[in-house]
């Protein structure tokens, strides 16, 4: 019998765990902590105060802001939906409609998206939108975000899927039910919980993406993250700390979200 290969007992994994965990986390503390200061200052803190959350709302910059954050909410749930829908069929087609020629490249366009880098998918989007003539703006933005959003909601549904037997729908057909009564009164409540996290993820990789939003939106549209840049240019606020702070914990709480429902989706099966 093989024995199981214990990593934390390996030499200094410890200390590259914690430094990787540093990296990684502690800036977005310091920014979460710092969104708090009663003090102007980004480095200095003042005390402890809300003032720039109430600014985020009241202030100056609070219309632009609104604008962005409400184009990124239509985008983000449009995209999701659009990008859900798609990977439900895609996945139904993977994983039940058994094997037929060029399933393995049909499997790596559906991921495609994951593997390019994103500058090149932000590039080549733009280029395209330009060579048919596409304004950019809204719609292009749109069209971007279901593409690239196609994948994260894809994986989880397909892996609930394949989670789901298809002696199911057999035995609703051999009790006389058509392939679209089987699908929809067996199969796809089963599915319900993977098509749940995967518009989640879906909804949240899309509120949360610059990059390619930043090429493809054309002048004058914005989207909160975009927005956010484009004050930082002009210099770091408290302000802009409280809005990125929001937005890590809704990134946070939708991607729990989609994890524990898909978690008691397999639970419940």
């Amino acid at each position: 019998m093989a024995s199981v290969t214990d990593l934390r007992r390996f030499p200094g994994f410890l200390a590259i765990t914690l430094t990787c965990l540093v990296v990684l986390y502690a800036p977005l503390i310091v920014v979460a902590v710092y969104s708090f200061n009663a003090s102007t200052s980004i480095t200095n803190w003042g005390g402890f105060s809300l003032t720039w959350y109430v600014d985020v709302f009241t202030g100056p910059d609070a219309p632009k802001f609104q604008r962005a954050a409400i184009n990124s909410l239509i985008i983000a749930v449009c995209a999701a939906v659009a990008a859900t829908s798609i990977a439900t069929a895609a996945a139904v087609a993977m994983t039940r409609a058994g094997r037929f020629k060029g399933k393995t490249l049909s499997f790596a366009l559906i991921n495609l998206p994951l593997m390019v880098p994103e500058v090149v998918t932000a590039v080549a989007s733009l280029v395209f939108f330009s060579a048919i003539g596409f304004t950019t703006g809204l719609l292009t933005i749109l069209v971007a975000h279901i593409v690239f959003c196609i994948p994260f909601a894809y994986l989880p549904i397909s892996a609930r899927m394949q989670s789901i037997p298809d002696t199911y729908e057999q035995a609703a057909m051999d009790l006389y039910a058509t392939p679209r009564q089987a699908f929809t009164m067996v199969l796809l409540p089963l599915m319900t919980p993977g098509i749940l996290s995967g518009f989640l993820l879906a909804f949240i990789i899309s509120l949360d993406d610059f990059l390619i939003t930043n090429f493809v939106k054309g002048a004058g549209v914005e989207t909160l993250p975009t927005a956010i840049f484009g004050s930082v240019k002009q210099g770091i606020k408290p302000n802009i700390m409280a809005i990125s702070t929001l937005m890590l914990g809704v990134s946070i709480v939708f991607v729990s979200l989609s994890w524990l429902i898909g978690r008691t989706g397999q639970n419940k099966k």
